[in-house]
């Protein structure tokens, strides 16, 4: 990596008028101002479909995309739908918080509506090609939604055994049953790809690249668990064995129990990890670079059994380590990847992230604590890594600031040498430190740039109800905060060089914007 820096502003919080932040021009404005502020990188959070919880760190699919983000206004351009139709449904009260019932009852209605005018259309080519070349993952993804559907939405392990163990008979009567909800599955990720691929191209003209989010383990109500179930841990019914989470330790006595099925490594180092591949790939297809959430957890995972209610039961197990990596590297060649390997440091994942050379992760709000001698110091980092202020499963900078100890706080800002007692100018301060840090990439979430409270945190791991909903209102990412960002991001050394070499010919002002004519 060369030393830049971007923002984690997750495509859910963007504004929109449609209840959730969406392929809409506000993400084409966003792109605008990435480029305006001299950022080179755009972190989001995984954007597959999101089922019970509303995480999309517990997707549907590893594969497919959340029909959501697809841009109503797009489809009304399109002559798919009228403006009428979208008004006559509800999509929450609150622009700054996304309701989740409101999408889940009003987004399939309106994207039916626009699927049947598709399909009474000619067919357009690219459809066909899409179909095609997805076909590896779309059709059972399309399958499996339509079954889901049609079973009220029930976790596909409680249907009938013979859809859950993968009958050849009962797959294709369910087919030929469902032909219509198949259908318009396809036609929503088609749409999603569609809208996705154009505004990945419009960052890609704008010199950002996007970074993308990989989580290591997929949900049991998925279409991967359903599909291929020889690839986790399994009994003969397609039940689950054990499933992931963590030991048990200070924060959590029982530990935490995730419930995602755990892979069969033995079985996939046997088919030389082409599940794995064949998702790296599609997620390059998506992103320019992939982070791997819970990157320890390819060196050693816990195994819970899966009757038990709490996690102190469970088992430590070795993970595939490098060969997964070896792998990936002998198919599809050096792969940009961030490795999220916070957490304990043992020595085999130092070994891990040696063999791979994938950047870690520095969070600076686990810096300073009561030892003064933590490893995320700014002055230990090393120039291959990525320095966050803090990530998604943080509280906010400020709210940090308002919550730590006294002493935390005031080695905090020894360190940083802040003089402000206002925690907003504290805020700014550490934005700073983090800019200043040796790491080759600094990404600072747009909450923290916008000085937020812990209203606008995004997760509370181990909690549920209030999470992935905060977005921001029109008009929050002024002009001059873009300047500010610019101004931060040439002092420490971080515009990309693209920008440089504008600026030098005269294309770019001092604020990194683009010159007009007579200027």
């Amino acid at each position: 990596m060369k030393r830049e820096s971007g923002i984690l502003y997750p495509i859910l919080s963007l504004p929109s008028r449609y209840g959730i932040g969406c392929f809409s021009k506000d993400a084409f404005e966003f792109i605008d101002f990435l480029e305006h502020a001299g950022q080179s990188y755009w972190q989001i959070l995984p954007i597959g479909p999101t089922g019970f919880g509303d995480s999309p760190y517990q997707s549907l699919s590893s594969f497919a995309g959340n029909p959501y983000f697809i841009d109503l206004d797009a489809l009304v351009q399109d002559g798919l739908l009228r403006e009428d139709e979208i008004r006559s449904v509800s999509f929450g009260n609150d622009p700054g918080r996304v309701d989740y019932g409101a999408l889940y009852e009003g987004r399939p209605k309106i994207l039916k509506i626009a699927c049947q005018r598709f399909c009474e259309g000619e067919t357009p080519e690219d459809y066909r090609q899409f179909l095609d070349k997805n076909s590896y993952w779309l059709d059972d993804y399309a399958l499996f939604s339509a079954i889901k559907e049609d079973c009220g939405g029930m976790q596909w392990t409680g249907w009938d055994p013979e859809l859950v163990c993968r009958k050849k008979e009962a797959l294709e009567a369910a087919r030929e049953k469902l032909a219509d909800a198949v259908g318009f599955y396809r036609f929503c990720q088609y749409e999603f790809e569609k809208q996705w691929q154009k505004l990945h191209a419009y960052a890609a003209k704008k010199n950002v690249k996007i970074i993308g989010d990989l989580p290591l383990y997929v949900a049991i109500d998925s279409a991967d668990a359903w599909a291929e179930p020889e690839q986790f841990l399994f009994d003969e019914n397609h039940q689950p064995i054990s499933v992931a989470g963590t030991p048990p330790d200070a924060f959590s006595p029982t530990g935490q129990r995730w419930g995602n099925p755990l892979y069969d490594w033995e079985y996939m180092k046997k088919h030389h990890y082409s599940w794995w591949i064949s998702r790296i790939r599609r997620n390059l297809e998506l992103y320019d670079v992939v982070r791997i959430d819970h990157f320890n957890g390819l060196d050693s995972y816990y195994a819970i059994p899966y009757e038990d209610e709490t996690a102190d039961g469970g088992t430590v197990h070795a993970g595939p380590g490098s060969s997964l990596f070896r792998a990936v590297k002998k198919e599809l060649g050096d792969v940009p990847v961030i490795a999220e390997d916070l957490g304990t440091m043992t020595d085999s994942i130092r070994k891990m992230r040696e063999e791979t050379g994938y950047p870690g992760m520095k969070v600076l709000q686990y810096a300073f604590d009561w030892s003064e001698n933590s490893d995320y110091l700014p002055y230990r980092h090393e120039k291959n890594c990525v320095v966050y202020t803090g990530t998604h499963d943080n509280m906010t900078t400020r709210a940090w600031i308002e919550s730590i100890s006294d002493h935390d706080r005031d080695f905090a800002r020894r360190y940083i040498n802040s003089i402000f007692t206002d925690y907003g100018q504290f805020t700014w301060d550490f934005i700073r430190e983090a800019f200043r840090s040796p790491a080759d990439l600094c990404i600072v979430p747009i909450q923290d740039f916008l000085v937020k409270g812990n209203e606008a945190r995004m997760n509370t791991p181990g909690t549920s109800g209030k999470n992935w909903q905060w977005r921001t209102l029109p008009g929050e990412l002024s002009a001059d905060l873009s300047r500010s960002i610019f101004e931060m991001t040439k002092l420490y050394g971080r515009l990309p060089k693209p920008d440089e070499d504008r600026k030098e010919d005269g294309k770019l002002n001092a604020d990194g914007e683009e010159e007009k004519a007579g200027d």
